[in-house]
């Protein structure tokens, strides 16, 4: 019996291994298993000789891995990769940041099968999961990190599971770094008056977008006809800024302060385009400030982009609802470590690089294997298109070289 569970988790070790090390390679399906199975650098990354070793878990093997995952196993992958995240993070800065930002986005995930929990979305207007995205900024930096992706059926609100995965959140940075400054930037489908109350019981600062109404249209509208002057004046866009306070019945505590924005967008060729916003904050700064660092959330969006198009955060197509949880949490690890190698190319040309990007000048690259009972030496080649910032990043990585 002890034989079979050592076994088994080193069976469940390896397939872990091979959907997060096979992600940011290019492999990101299970169907893909085979095509990496014996490959000398995927071996080496599960711990294996990558000549003589054992080949990798076969396409059924991962099937199986995935669909005998449990509710309790994913929540504590989930909870190990905050941890991980928050801890390496705290190392980095040696436990000081005066601000960390917290955001979090709900993204379409379309099925084309028979998944558990797959609904039609009429927003979206397909069928799909939306998964929650959330990540984190540290001070100033222009980076986002990921801190916690979860699946969610595709009817889901906005706004479902968001107090769970931000309390989770708070308590884990709280105590990694207690004497930062907590804010929380959020689109306009969470705002609730459960999310505010929540946010006010925390003393977390926060900035929330929110649809105009019946009561906060006429409120821009002043500052929209002075925009729609001024923008026909110059021919150029124009914006004005402007406050008030605010209730909507639902909220039962009260007004709180909205900032607007009336802008009117002048592109050639095209009708200028209104564009009024508002977002509600306790905050104290003048409202341009508000929406210009409710603004900075927009890169949250980039960070899902590579998620779907650069790791195929999307490849959910088993049918058990919690396998595909699965996928996407191994997708969040692998996207947590393509991060890390952005931010160790700083410097270089690829420290702003896309996951493709990395992936191209990165890791595809000719190798020879040296296996002897002592050692094991991964020959390069002598010359290649990235070799500085390879050599660079490697050595940034603790790599010596031979």
């Amino acid at each position: 019996m002890l034989a079979s569970r050592a076994r088994f988790a080193t069976s469940s070790r390896s397939c872990y291994g091979s959907g997060c090390s096979g992600s940011p390679a290019g492999y990101a399906d299970a169907n893909d298993a085979a095509r990496i199975a014996d490959d000398p650098m995927h071996k080496l990354l599960a711990d294996r000789d990558p000549i003589a070793g054992e080949a990798l878990a076969s396409q059924p093997t991962l099937s199986r891995f995935e669909n005998r995952v449990r509710r309790a196993d994913l929540f504590r992958m989930a909870d190990a990769l905050a941890d991980t995240v928050i801890a390496h993070h705290r190392r980095r800065l040696r436990g000081k940041a005066r601000r960390i930002t917290i955001d979090m986005d709900p993204t379409d995930d379309p099925t084309h099968g028979q998944q558990e929990l797959a609904f039609y979305n009429g927003h979206y207007d397909s069928w799909c999961y939306l998964p929650m995205v959330a990540n984190v900024t540290f001070g100033d930096e222009s980076e986002q990190y990921l801190v916690a992706a979860v699946l969610r059926p595709g009817n889901a609100h906005s706004s479902l599971g968001a107090i769970g995965i931000l309390r989770r959140l708070i308590r884990k940075l709280r105590t990694a770094f207690p004497k930062a400054r907590l804010r929380v930037r959020l689109d306009g489908g969470f705002a609730t008056p459960e999310i505010f109350d929540f946010l006010e019981d925390e003393r977390i600062e926060y900035l929330v977008a929110m649809a105009k109404n019946k009561r906060l249209g006429p409120q821009g509208a002043r500052l929209l006809g002075r925009a729609r002057a001024e923008a026909k004046r110059t021919g150029q866009s124009a914006a004005f800024f402007g406050e008030t306070r605010y209730a909507a019945r639902k909220w039962t505590r009260g007004k709180r302060r909205v900032i607007y924005k009336a802008e009117v967008v002048c592109l050639a060729g095209r009708a200028p385009l209104d564009n009024l916003r508002f977002v509600v904050t306790n905050l104290p700064h003048r409202p341009e400030r508000i929406y210009d660092l409710y603004r900075q959330r927009g890169d949250d969006e980039n960070r899902i982009k590579e998620l779907h198009y650069g790791l195929e955060l999307d490849r959910t197509s088993c049918h058990r609802f919690l396998a595909n949880q699965l996928r996407v949490l191994m997708t969040a690890a692998a996207y947590v470590w393509m991060q890390e190698l952005r931010r160790r190319a700083k410097g270089t040309s690829l420290a702003a690089a896309q996951v493709t990007t990395l992936r191209e000048r990165l890791f595809r690259l000719a190798a020879w294997f040296e296996v002897s009972t002592r050692r094991i030496v991964v020959h390069l080649p002598r010359s290649f298109a990235w070799k500085p910032c390879w050599l660079r990043i490697a050595a940034r990585l603790h790599a010596a070289p031979g």
